[in-house]
C-alpha cells in the first residue's frame, strides 16, 4: 500500500516500496506489479510530477498473459488495456 509518507524520488524508490516489482527498462518508463500472490501482473507508467509521482495503469492480467504479452514484445508499447 502507498501512503502520504513513501517519498519517490527515482524509479527505483517505487521498487523499494514494492520489492516484487519490476521496472522494464529499455528506456521506458514502465513497471510491473506482481499482484495476488503473483497470480496477476499491472503494467503501469509512471511519471513524476513536481510534488508527486503519477502512475497510469496500462494493462491489467493473468501472469500467464503477460507472459504471452512479453513474448510478443508488447510490454513496452501498450498503451490501455
Amino acid at each position: 500500500m502507498v501512503n502520504e509518507i513513501d517519498n519517490w524520488e527515482t524509479a527505483n524508490d517505487i521498487i523499494t516500496s514494492f520489492p516484487t516489482a519490476d521496472l522494464l527498462g529499455k528506456g521506458t518508463n514502465r513497471v510491473i506489479f506482481n499482484v495476488g500472490g503473483n497470480k496477476y501482473r499491472i503494467l503501469c507508467k509512471y511519471q513524476f510530477g513536481k510534488n508527486m509521482v503519477h502512475l497510469f495503469v496500462l494493462w491489467i492480467g493473468t501472469h500467464a498473459e503477460y507472459d504471452k504479452l512479453c513474448a510478443e514484445g508488447k510490454q513496452y508499447t501498450i498503451e490501455k488495456y
